[in-house]
């Protein structure tokens, strides 16, 4: 449950990387404050810096200036026994899963207890309580080499969790997988944070992660921080370049649409509330354009016609006409101009 009690707060931050003849600035006075309990999504273009930005929340890469405050402590002020103890409390998932791959997954999940301290049973009996979390208690004894990729993260989701984290870093953790399981682990993730309580931060290029299980974002750009809000107001109403660049990529706009093609849908009472026309452009991966429309709703009911305009490819075209059959909504092909 989300509350207004930091867990992360990094206070101008900033982070330079040297060589002999240059310098770069990674990262450059960001002010980030992370509450206990949320899902915080940072989100920005290959090379903003979320990486980085990432590796210095848990002093993997120590800031050039700045703070980062955790759990109440500055990092930068403690001890390397003190900062080992602090970086139990965060564990990390990367995009490649990083696995041992010598090593069993029951083994893998035992590996950061073992750095801990925790050996023999008790660390096999935590391992296991993890497999089970994650879905995997028939996978024990399996190597990396004979697991999918949804579940080799699982496993590094696993052994992320073994030292009871307060917060878990997700560096890119889904973008090796498949759309199916993408969404896989980030429910997967949304049930750890509800469940156990942990606070998450996903970093990402990709909106949809943002979308499916983040409370707030922030948006990185050229090494600042360029907006930060709640996921649905920034979806909403985006107020940066880079924002409105992410939300509205333009990937899919069309100018003008070409298609000496078209088709008269006709509605002779289906509910109104099925989206025929969305449905169908989903479905069929592609566009139409609405010609013409007259329909009414009576009594939940949809009657009237609708002529839109095919794409000129067979494949689009077919795809659509097939999609109209196969839904057994009445349709007719239309030689002539619409008037």
């Amino acid at each position: 449950m989300v509350n207004e009690k930091p867990i992360a707060q990094l206070v101008g931050l900033c982070k330079v990387f040297y060589s002999k003849n240059n310098e770069v600035k990674a990262l450059e006075d960001i002010n980030l404050t992370i509450n206990e309990g949320e899902i915080f999504g940072i989100i920005g273009l290959s090379g903003a810096g979320k990486s980085t930005l990432v590796r210095c929340i848990n002093f993997l890469e120590r800031p050039t200036t700045g703070a980062v405050i955790f759990d109440g402590a500055d990092l930068g002020a403690l001890g390397e026994k003190e900062l080992l103890k602090a970086r139990q409390s965060m564990g990390m998932i990367f995009q490649q899963f990083n696995l041992l791959m010598q090593r069993t997954a029951l083994q893998n999940i035992c590996f950061p207890l073992e750095i801990a301290g925790i050996r023999g049973k008790q660390a096999k009996e935590r391992a296991k309580e993890l497999l089970e979390v994650v879905g995997l208690s028939d996978k024990a004894n399996a190597y990396p080499a004979q697991l999918s990729g949804g579940q080799k993260q699982r496993v590094a989701i696993a052994r992320a969790l073994a030292t009871n984290p307060k917060i878990l870093l997700c560096d890119e953790a889904t973008s090796a997988l498949d759309p199916t399981t993408t969404r896989s682990i980030l429910k997967l993730l949304k049930d750890i944070n509800q469940n156990l309580g942990i606070t998450v931060i996903v970093i990402t290029h990709e909106m949809s992660v943002i979308e499916e299980i983040c409370n707030r974002v922030a948006i990185i750009d050229k090494s600042h921080i360029a907006e930060i809000g709640d996921v649905e107001e920034v979806f909403v109403r985006p107020q940066s370049n880079i924002a409105k660049q992410l939300v509205f990529s333009g990937e899919t706009h069309i100018e003008t649409f070409e298609g000496e093609f078209k088709c008269r849908i006709i509605f002779d009472g289906r509910t109104s509330f099925e989206p025929v026309i969305a449905n169908m452009i989903l479905e069929c991966k592609t566009p139409v354009n609405i010609l013409f429309a007259d329909t009414k709703d009576i009594d939940g009911k949809a009657f009237g016609q609708m002529v839109i305009q095919l794409p000129n490819d067979d494949l689009g075209r077919n795809r659509i006409l097939n999609y109209l059959s196969s839904n057994r909504i009445p349709f007719e092909e239309v030689k002539s101009n619409v008037e």
